[in-house]
């Protein structure tokens, strides 16, 4: 009967050791990054009638889990934001114009939220570099499209680097494009977003 007991207990402190030792490193292997406003780049890029244009978002903020402890890493989650006000062309003209077209009253952010990863594969010619493909909802003065956002994901010294680009239209969004100079000059529907974006 002793011997059932202590047996019995044994096996009990070996089931506990184990689910510690095996739920543990679960939890600590995904880890969380945040944006680094301070660092990187996000800007978007179009043309006009008159010449072509950009402007630069200088709020970004965001979050990433991430697990690397894989043969290839798992996101498990992304969310990115831009405010709306913080796109800055260097002319206040065309910074009005923008603003207006973005109902930036009323909208005050960009988000992007991930809702799976279509697909992930390492870059042959660097380590700890892959190609990913994120589906996940993009919203953009009040009206919310599913695409799909690719970008170079690269884990380098406790950092994670996102670089890619992405073209959009704006009347898939119900923006009418900015005109200026009583109409003479519009800009055109289909831009581009360059992301070069660093998370800690």
């Amino acid at each position: 009967m002793q011997y059932h007991t202590t047996h019995r207990q044994s096996l009990l402190k070996t089931v506990i050791l184990w689910i510690s030792f095996t739920l543990v490193p679960l939890a600590l292997s995904a880890q969380n990054f945040k944006l680094n406003n301070g660092e990187g780049e996000v800007k978007v890029t179009g043309t006009s009638t008159l010449h072509d244009w950009e402007e630069v978002a200088e709020q970004k903020s965001g979050t990433i889990v991430l697990d690397n402890t894989g043969e290839l890493p798992k996101i498990s989650s992304l969310k990115f934001i831009v405010e709306s006000e913080s796109l800055k062309s260097g002319k206040g003209a065309m910074d009005k114009n923008t603003y207006k077209a973005l109902e930036t009253k009323d909208y005050k952010e960009i988000v992007f939220e991930l809702k799976s990863v279509k697909s992930i594969s390492p870059v042959t010619s660097a380590s700890n570099k892959y190609k990913v493909v994120a589906t996940g909802s993009l919203t953009i003065a009040g009206s919310t499209n599913t695409i799909d956002l690719p970008f170079n994901l690269t884990i380098h010294e406790g950092k994670i680097l996102l670089e890619g680009k992405k073209g959009l239209k704006m009347t898939d969004y119900k923006i009418e494009p900015p005109k200026a100079l009583l109409g003479t000059i519009t800009t055109g529907d289909e831009i581009e977003v360059h992301y070069n974006t660093v998370w800690k």
